[in-house]
């Protein structure tokens, strides 16, 4: 019996156009892209995904792993439908970062590295995002940067998603 594949063609479509940008033999440059793919359509990295990207790009899947696990936009556990990232990093800690943080713990009744009951809003601290200047900064689902994070500007990006 053949092994379920968890990678849609979409996905398998979208690593292909990442593969063309490197020659044949730097496949392996495609990794973050292709696990970014993945994340994306699963919303975390489970050992079987990690694998079959590998498998699909075509390298060990120890430097899939090595990848996956390095680098904090990519989740190994269950996240919530929206990922908050909070940037804790000293400069924008102290330009109000550390309240922000606090409010959306307060706000959403969870902690760092939690999410909330109904699985809607993971919490994550995050490292420096280089955007010091518009501290307190979020970073929504990878993707979206939220800068001069107020309670109020808080409160209304948490708004926007519901």
């Amino acid at each position: 019996m053949a092994a379920t594949r968890l990678l849609s063609d979409d996905a398998r479509k979208e690593i292909d156009r990442e593969l063309a940008k490197y020659p044949a033999e730097q496949r392996r440059s495609a990794t973050m892209s292709a696990l970014r793919i993945a994340q994306v359509e699963h919303r975390w990295l489970t050992n079987e995904l990690i694998e079959e990207v590998a498998e699909y790009i075509g390298i060990a899947p120890v430097a899939v792993y090595e990848v996956a696990t390095f680098y904090n936009m990519f989740d190994r556990e269950p996240v919530g439908r929206h990922k908050i990232t909070v940037c804790t990093n000293l400069p924008c800690a102290l330009s109000g970062g550390a309240d922000a943080g606090k409010y959306l713990q307060q706000k959403l009744g969870i902690g760092y590295g939690e999410t909330t009951a109904d699985g809607r809003f993971t919490l994550k601290e995050g490292e420096c995002m280089g955007a010091c200047g518009y501290a307190p900064v979020l970073l929504m689902n990878n993707h979206s940067m939220c800068k001069h994070m107020t309670p109020e500007a808080i409160d209304k990006k948490l708004a926007e998603l519901e």
